[in-house]
């Protein structure tokens, strides 16, 4: 029996590989190919359709790196062919890779009518069903000679990534350009011997159901002759009625599809080439719901829709008649699919404000699923940022790829840092590109963990991450496999239609507290650190944008800029899309992120400033304005006010066995000859920051070659080799007489640090410029502190998450690099630390127990700078780097809120004729105001988001700074909503209770 089994197995994979799926073409005759290179940047299609090409032949060499090329392909229908059904095979030399990888084309017709996508799946174009012969044929192929980035494993530093050091050497080989008869019985075969090869692989051995399929896959081909295969494919075919018709058992797990193209707004490609992906995809899928009744397509991220609505009007219009037929789906509700460890908490808000606006807009279509399958980990304030958007479900399956713990289950309940909790659902098929493969079917039924209390996963089906989407054979294996004894059931549904079933039949879903942590991909907080550095500063321009232009506004004389401000929200969205901020992209993608965000902030700080003159009027008083939530020097938040006097002053004296001391009458810091920090006195607390026999702004480099993933993983094993970089070429007191400057080099690199402690601030403030140099290198920033803590307190969107500084589980050791916001802190109680930082994510804390016997734990905070990956950008973080990070002794945790927004929203100078009062203030410094804005929609009323920041209850109180006629708890669409205790309201008075990191927003109407 086991010889049987194995011969038909070995038979069916012969037959079908060199008779049956050649078959499916059985007659060919070729097409007459000319082709026009766009000399630079691809064009509009009308001047690539009127272009003058000139002849190539199939076999000819095409497509230099990033080029276009426009192929028009002409032909006529053979006569002999009238009643058959014909396509063109349009090969431009694809590999077996999956779609998006390489070269991709877009076919038109001769009008300018876009008709699909071409790639290494889909190389057919219909041109009749069936045909009269005799037809003319002519079709135009935008064709992208994108280059092959990814060879998978090893990778190999390329300089294919961007456009400038690609070469122009040609790529392609132009394969196949053929009209052909198309034998639908022997397609179909194809697809009833797959799905039941694939079934019977996945069956247990000797199950009878096993040998059913078997013996008539047997009988099927030999009923076929494999010198007709086209005259005897029906008859094969009848042969595997029976054992496709037989029904799935009762209990079978049941299988949402919902067609999928997880499309990258950038990775491998520009974002220039992400809008042609989209209009590739979109032309296929529009092209695929025509033709297949029950197929359902979704899509996320309003960019890559509003992409397509801009640039391909025409597959536009099929789209938004496929979306009111319910067949193509917006899915997600963000702007793209982002990182979501990384973006600050307006910034997060803003994702789904943003995206589901657009999908509201266009389609009147409310989006309540975050739809975020290739997301590296999920920040634990996420589900009450969806919550607050009107949505309440999430999918993703990144967390499949963790190295270390495999996650307890497919679905439950995701409860976030202020207890909302969110269903969450991660597909067990255990990809996002599924093409109804029988063992991916298998694997989904095999491996869902909430067997029992639930039966229903999703999956995500379609070629992705280069787009391509859902094929006719993957449509057609799932028809196969709606109703199949011995598989899951599949079915075509939308997200929303899966989330309702799966919701409804596990109302006592198990819950997740905290963060959903991808134990892979650790080095994307830290990899490219001008894209990251570009992002915090946005946002927080974005910020003092909204802030002051609103103050403007409303005082009277100041336009609020709205589509200003709207397209460059937009803008910094999209850059933080999940290869981009996390800096996984190719060196083109950063190289144009780094220009954008020099952009952005011009003309941000020309809002800010224009509206600050408006404020502040002509005069020659100096003036400091702050944009931090929090009073600083005696100026309320978001107010303006005369320079103050800084109480206080700092000393610098010369040690005499090398270094200084600096002393301010609060701290009194210790340097030593090496430039590095021997010693952090808390004077009014008598105690001392530095561990016993350490040092602190100990700069740490580690060789750093992960096992795969270049730009995106650090694995633990770089801790193994540690070099501290000691050696200093200079130990100086600063020009301004409180400062010490510090100068090393290493390697080819060179850093410059000044170490300043201001007056009347409890603040050791470290800004350091690295010219780096490095290859393969990750370099940390230590500071180890005598201090005792089990866990500590890192910055997330609207509050700060608790992890342990202990490895007890293998939980808490695969957590060796993680990511924070503005800070991170540690404490005893009544005494604690924290590190603030302007713009680095990642970081690591550790405890150590001392050498030499001594009594006590050494805890130990590393910034992580920089690294030097060699893919994709071989060429990562090479340059200069400016960070700015402060120590800040004897914290509480509203200590380290406070230093942390004062770090990323430094005071503005300048000079005026009067103060400014602020717009909005709030009486208690537990409660953090994010975003103080004109509403969107024009209306002039004033929107004050704010939450609670240390993780208690509070009461406080907001004053307006101007008559308020209404007000509404809002969602963060600006719409009315709230489930919370309601603000009492009194005249320009408004107080609120907020539970621990209770987000709200209030919608002002000005009297």
């Amino acid at each position: 029996m086991h010889d049987d089994r194995t011969l038909v197995e070995a038979r069916l994979r012969r037959v079908l590989d060199e008779r049956v799926r050649p078959a499916v073409y059985p007659e060919s005759v070729p097409l007459r190919v000319e082709v026009w290179h766009a000399p630079d940047e691809p064009v509009p299609v009308a001047k690539g359709l009127a272009a003058e090409p000139a002849p190539i032949e199939v076999g000819a060499r095409w497509g230099a790196p990033w080029g276009t090329s426009w192929f028009r392909v002409t032909g006529t229908v053979p006569e002999a062919w009238a009643g058959r059904t014909v396509e063109a095979l349009l090969d431009l030399g694809f590999d077996e890779n999956m779609p998006g990888f390489q070269c991709e084309g877009l076919v038109y017709r001769p009008d300018g009518t876009p008709v699909k996508g071409l790639n290494p799946r889909n190389q057919w174009v219909r041109v009749g069903a069936p045909v009269a012969g005799g037809e003319e044929v002519r079709l135009h192929i935008e064709a992208a000679s994108n280059p092959v980035i990814l060879d998978y494993h090893p990778f190999r530093p390329t300089r294919l990534g961007d456009k400038a050091t690609a070469g122009h050497e040609p790529q392609y080989v132009l394969t196949r350009m053929d009209l052909a008869v198309f034998d639908e019985s022997v397609w179909q075969l194809v697809l009833d011997l797959e799905v039941l090869g694939e079934l019977m692989a996945e069956l247990p051995v000797d199950s009878a159901r096993r040998w059913d399929v078997l013996r008539a896959v047997e009988r099927a081909l030999d009923a076929l002759d494999l010198q007709d295969v086209g005259g005897t494919a029906d008859a094969a075919r009848a042969r595997l009625t029976e054992v496709l018709a037989a029904p799935a058992a009762p209990s079978a797990h049941r299988i949402s599809a919902v067609g999928h193209a997880h499309i990258d707004s950038a990775w491998l490609w520009p974002l220039r080439e992400t809008v042609r992906k989209v209009a590739r995809t979109t032309a296929n899928m529009t092209a695929l719901i025509a033709d297949e009744p029950e197929f359902v397509f979704a899509m996320s991220q309003a960019q890559q829709w509003a992409w397509v609505k801009e640039h391909r009007p025409q597959v536009w219009a099929r789209v938004k008649k496929a979306v009111a037929e319910g067949r193509f789906v917006p899915a997600g509700g963000m702007w793209v699919e982002s990182d979501t460890n990384m973006p600050g908490s307006e910034a997060m808000a803003r994702q789904f404000v943003h995206g589901k606006r657009f999908f509201l807009d266009e389609f009147g279509i409310e989006n309540e699923e975050a739809w975020l399958p290739d997301t590296f980990g999920f920040a634990a304030g996420l589900p009450q940022i969806i919550r607050a958007a009107g949505s309440k479900w999430l999918l993703t399956q990144k967390i499949s790829w963790s190295q270390t713990n495999r996650f307890p289950h497919h679905t439950f309940r995701w409860e976030g840092i202020d207890g909302t909790r969110i269903f969450t659902h991660f597909p067990p098929v255990d990809t996002y590109n599924c093409s109804m493969k029988g063992s991916e079917i298998a694997h989904a039924a095999r491996n869902f963990k909430d067997k029992g209390g639930a039966r229903h996963s999703l999956a995500p089906t379609g070629w992705g991450d280069g787009g391509g989407g859902t094929t006719r054979e993957m449509v057609a294996k799932a028809a196969r496999l709606r109703n199949l004894e011995g598989s899951a059931t599949v079915v075509w549904e939308s997200p929303r239609a899966f989330f309702e079933k799966a919701e409804a039949e596990y109302p006592e879903a198990p819950v997740w507290v905290g963060e959903l942590y991808l134990e892979l991909h650790r080095a994307t907080f830290t990899s490219q650190a001008a894209t990251k550095q570009g992002n915090r500063r946005s946002e927080h321009l974005l910020r003092e944008a909204e802030l002051w232009a609103a103050t403007a506004a409303v005082r009277g004389g100041f336009p609020y800029p709205y589509e200003v401000l709207d397209r460059i929200w937009k803008t910094v969205l999209l850059h933080q899309f999940h290869d981009i901020l996390p800096g996984s992209s190719i060196a083109w993608v950063h190289r144009e992120a780094r220009a954008t965000y020099e952009r952005v902030a011009r003309e941000l700080n020309s809002i800010i400033e224009g509206a600050q003159r408006a404020l502040a009027g002509e005069g020659t008083t100096p003036l400091v304005f702050n944009a931090a939530p929090h009073s600083r020097h005696g100026v309320p938040g978001g107010a303006a006010a005369a320079v103050p006097a800084v109480a206080g002053r700092t000393t610098l004296t010369a040690r005499p066995d090398g270094g200084h001391v600096l002393d301010n009458g609060l701290l009194r810091i210790v340097v030593d000859g090496r430039g590095l920090v021997v010693s952090v006195y808390d004077i009014d607390a008598a105690r001392e920051v530095i561990a016993p026999g350490e040092t602190a702004n100990l700069l740490q480099l580690h060789p750093d070659f992960p096992n795969m993933w270049d730009a995106w993983d650090v694995d633990s094993f770089y801790r193994n080799t540690v070099i501290d970089l000691t050696d200093a070429e200079e130990v100086s007191a600063g020009a301004d007489g409180a400062s010490v400057r510090v100068t090393r080099s290493f390697g080819h690199s060179r850093i410059t640090q000044v170490l300043s402690l201001p007056p009347g601030e409890r603040r050791l403030e470290i800004a350091t410029e690295v010219d780096w140099h490095e290859t393969e290198k990750f370099l940390k920033l230590a500071f180890p502190l005598d201090l005792h803590a089990e866990r500590y307190a890192s910055e997330t969107q609207f509050g700060h998450v608790f992890r342990p500084t202990h490895t007890n589980t293998s939980w808490e050791a695969a957590k060796f690099e993680v990511c924070n916001h503005r800070f991170v802190h540690l404490q005893e109680p009544g005494w604690g630390v924290a590190v603030v930082n302007d713009s680095t994510y990642g970081h690591d804390v550790t405890r150590t127990v001392r050498s030499g016997g001594a009594r006590g734990t050494t805890t130990t905070v590393r910034v992580s700078l920089l690294r030097a990956p060699r893919f994709p950008d071989p060429e990562t973080d090479q340059g200069v780097h400016r960070f700015r990070h402060a120590l800040v002794p004897g914290a509480s945790i509203a200590d380290a809120v406070r230093e942390g927004w004062w770090a990323n929203l430094p005071e503005r100078r300048t000079t005026g004729a009067h103060a400014v009062a602020p717009l909005v203030t709030v009486d208690d410094d537990a409660v953090v105001i994010t975003a103080v804005k004109l509403a969107d929609d024009g209306s002039g009323d004033v929107v004050v988001r704010f939450h609670e920041a240390l993780g208690g209850r509070t009461r406080a109180t907001l004053t307006a700074g101007f008559e308020v006629a209404a007000l509404t708890v809002t969602d963060l669409l600006e719409r009315p909503a709230g489930d919370g205790e309601p603000p009492v309201w009194d005249g320009d008075r408004i107080s609120v209770r907020l539970r621990p990191f209770e987000l709200m927003t209030l919608r002002l109407r000005r009297g």
